[in-house]
């Protein structure tokens, strides 16, 4: 049973006070005894049936159950529809940013699909030290794709009608050594652009050891997490 709330405690309180203050009345308004009685009487039966119907009958605490009940549903009911808009536009929101980060790093050799096992045709390694033939600066390997995967439009911008076919031969990511003065910190370059450094192990690039863990003379040391995506490089 529903419990009694401020409001019907007070309504309770004023009808219980009422005899009293009613009898106060009768005794200094009143004209004789017996009007009194005829009052007090009266006073007495309209408030036991006001009581009565208010907070003994059955029906009047079903009709509050029911609204208190029809509240309640209504209070569940938009806590749900929060919730479900809540999620909807989070999960939609998710989802979009992981399908981007997705489509973004499956782009210039940054995705993680394990190269195995490496075409014969790919000339090059991570970790090989490497000049740009035409641009001069020199930098690491830090991934490569068997053919560019670039956005269109990137794709459209570098390569002119007359070479498109390089979008189909082997692409290499680089970090660019600092000390060049190149403007740019990486590259995403074709394998026919690109030739071998012997011997220059210095390559200044803040990304360094994300990638590499030292050189061994020859070229650098793949981190594991590295080594796993080429792992015949």
């Amino acid at each position: 049973m529903p419990h009694i709330n401020a409001a019907a405690a007070l309504q309770i309180c004023v009808l219980l006070s009422a005899l009293p203050a009613q009898y106060f009345i009768s005794q200094w308004y009143g004209t004789d005894s017996a009007q009194r009685i005829q009052i007090t009487e009266r006073l007495i039966i309209a408030s036991w049936s006001s009581f009565t119907k208010s907070y003994l009958s059955l029906d009047a605490w079903a009709d509050r159950l029911k609204l208190w009940l029809s509240k309640t549903r209504i209070c569940l009911n938009v806590g749900l529809l929060i919730l479900h808009f809540r999620n909807w536009y989070y999960g939609e929101k998710k989802t979009k940013i992981g399908d981007n980060e997705a489509e973004t790093h499956s782009y210039f050799a940054e995705s993680t699909h394990i190269r195995s096992p490496k075409p014969e045709y790919i000339q090059f390694s991570v970790g090989q030290v490497v000049v740009h033939k035409i641009f001069g600066y020199w930098g690491v390997i830090v991934g490569w794709d068997v053919k560019a995967k670039a956005p269109e439009e990137w794709l459209q911008d570098k390569y002119s009608p007359a070479k498109q076919d390089l979008k189909d031969t082997p692409h290499y990511r680089i970090l660019i050594n600092k000390a060049n003065g190149f403007g740019k910190s990486t590259a995403y370059i074709p394998e026919e652009e690109i030739t071998i450094i012997m011997g220059l192990e210095v390559v200044q690039h803040p990304d360094m050891k994300a990638y590499f863990s030292g050189y061994d003379g020859s070229k650098y040391i793949m981190q594991p997490w590295l080594k796993k995506i080429y792992p015949h490089d």
